[in-house]
């Protein structure tokens, strides 16, 4: 698993998100699709690439 920053559309924070707060990880056009909570309460998704960005994904 890895953990990832995320700016959140409700909040407009940028936040670490943890592996325990994925909730759904699906396939998607261009990479992976992976729903979560962020530490707002808001629901979330994101669309990480398939080449690994540095900058934003940590391994775990």
């Amino acid at each position: 698993m890895f953990m990832f920053t995320h700016d959140c559309s409700a909040c407009d924070r940028r936040q670490l998100i943890f592996p325990s707060m994925i909730e759904g990880v699906t396939r998607a056009e261009g990479g992976t699709q992976v729903s979560f909570t962020c530490w707002c309460g808001a629901p979330q998704t994101a669309v990480r690439s398939a080449k690994r960005d540095e900058r934003t994904l940590v391994a775990a």
